[in-house]
């Protein structure tokens, strides 16, 4: 599997230095201008046209359904559905997704006793070259590593009991680490992958080409173990996020107001000796202790924290590691999740999805918003200076494409009765080449997933990245 997982990567990476920069012809069709179209409306929409190439894809966690959504950004459809689900795998009632008819609820079908596949699909993110996805199981107390390539999970197996009502594969059991990983996150160089143990104090650290080696048995005997440390941290660890050096690790909370910096301390090979180098407080901006968020500004000087029962957000300095330069208010109960960054020659704009849903959203259905906020003042100046409804209830991940001029949101909830889209969760597309100024494009429902005994609706969307193998992304 390691072996196919390396000649995959070699080859999208020969694919995408072919490439053209934009190769997007159904969105070029979208925005083509006709004949009588002045010639300096015609450059303001090829100016306007998103970087898509072939390879590019948008991937979901979805934590009810226990499933990835991966939408092709060509087309604005899911093109595949990533079961992380052991449903089917035998044909017997226990192990399949109807029971007698009835189709059960998603809480129910994952406390089936037979049931070993992921439970709260949640966390993602890709390595620096896009070619490795690293999701969180939060229920199961794993995580799982996926082909963003091949678009598949390393480490199945073919299921011996395969045939006309069961899967042809058997899940993989991930790699066990701690109780509710919650966020994995790579390291600048890619060697490691530090996972959060929310549930906990800890971080769990791993060997990355040890664990695709250890998830696809390679090896006589079971191979050594891809668990490089555990390092004791601040309670209820969110997420980790490196400098854009890879120097420093800094590590949030969903249970203390606290921010920790560790420098990372590689050795000569570049596996990391973590140690503490400041812990912060943050009582004063984070009151109710509840930081599942953070991202490193585009130019490396920045770290952005989502305080979402607090309703702001704070900028903290990196090369003065943890002074909070200013906390910025999104409004009462705007509750914020995820934030992105998107920069381009027309502007500099961070984006906040709100959890909250509001009325008069399009099509006149309740909608979460995306808060926006002009980077390109002084961090003491910023604020909120706009707001754009998603299209979608409860906001939720976000992620932009290279070039920084189209955005994908993820909801959590279904879309209402009586709307386009009801009884689905829902991607949405935006026109980000104005950055103070993003266009809804398009809502994407995202379907379900068709098992043996059934459709297992996609549910509850939570983390989403953009991803072109090949080329080096936000991580690296």
């Amino acid at each position: 599997m390691n072996e196919e997982l390396n000649n995959a990567r070699r080859d999208f990476l020969k694919i995408a230095a072919a490439l053209p920069a934009a190769a997007a012809a159904p969105w070029a069709m979208a925005q083509a201008p006709s004949e009588k179209t002045a010639p300096a409306a015609a450059a303001a929409a090829a100016a306007s046209s998103p970087d898509i190439a072939p390879v590019d894809r948008v991937f979901i966690t979805n934590e009810d359904s226990n499933t990835l959504s991966v939408i092709d950004p060509m087309s604005n459809k899911v093109d595949t559905t990533v079961n992380l689900t052991s449903f089917d795998e035998d044909a017997r009632p226990p192990f399949r997704f109807v029971t007698g008819g009835v189709m059960p609820t998603h809480a129910a079908m994952i406390h089936k006793p037979l049931y070993h596949g992921c439970v709260d699909a949640h966390g993602a993110v890709p390595n620096p070259d896009g070619t490795l996805l690293a999701t969180s199981g939060r229920g199961s107390s794993n995580i799982y590593l996926i082909d963003a390539v091949n678009r598949r999970v390393l480490g199945n197996v073919a299921n011996p009991q395969a045939g006309p009502t069961t899967n042809p594969e058997r899940l993989s059991s991930g790699i066990l680490l701690g109780r509710e990983p919650h966020e994995p996150t790579f390291t600048r160089n890619g060697r490691e992958l530090w996972v959060t143990l929310r549930g906990e104090d800890r971080i769990a650290i791993l060997d990355v080409e040890q664990a695709t080696r250890q998830l696809s048995g390679q090896g006589n005997g079971v191979p050594a173990s891809a668990l490089r440390a555990y390092v004791p941290t601040i309670n209820g660890p969110a997420q980790v996020w490196f400098s854009k050096d890879g120097a420093l690790a800094f590590v949030i909370s969903q249970k203390v107001a606290q921010l920790e910096i560790f420098q990372v301390n590689p050795d000569s090979k570049g596996y990391s000796r973590p140690k503490r180098l400041r812990l912060v407080d943050l009582s004063a901006q984070d009151k109710p202790a509840f930081t599942p968020f953070q991202k490193l500004s585009p130019d490396g000087s920045q770290m952005w924290l989502s305080h979402k029962l607090a309703d702001a957000v704070s900028i903290v300095s990196v090369k003065d590691p943890g002074t909070v330069l200013a906390t910025l208010p999104l409004g009462e109960m705007a509750r914020p999740n995820h934030l992105e960054f998107v920069d381009n020659a027309r502007g500099e704009a961070t984006y906040m999805s709100l959890a909250r849903v509001d009325d008069g959203g399009p099509n006149g259905a309740a909608s979460s918003r995306l808060a926006i906020i002009d980077r390109s003042v002084p961090a003491a100046q910023q604020k909120v200076v706009g707001m754009v409804y998603t299209g979608g209830r409860e906001a939720h991940g976000l992620w932009t494409n290279p070039a920084n001029n189209l955005l994908y949101v993820a909801h959590e909830q279904d879309e209402l009765p009586g709307t386009p889209n009801a009884g689905q969760v829902v991607c949405s597309a935006f026109d980000v080449s104005t950055p103070l100024e993003p266009k809804l494009i398009t809502q994407i429902p995202l379907g379900s997933l068709k098992l043996p005994s059934g459709e297992l609706r996609n549910k509850k969307s939570i983390n989403l990245v953009y991803v072109r193998p090949g080329t080096k992304g936000q991580t690296a």
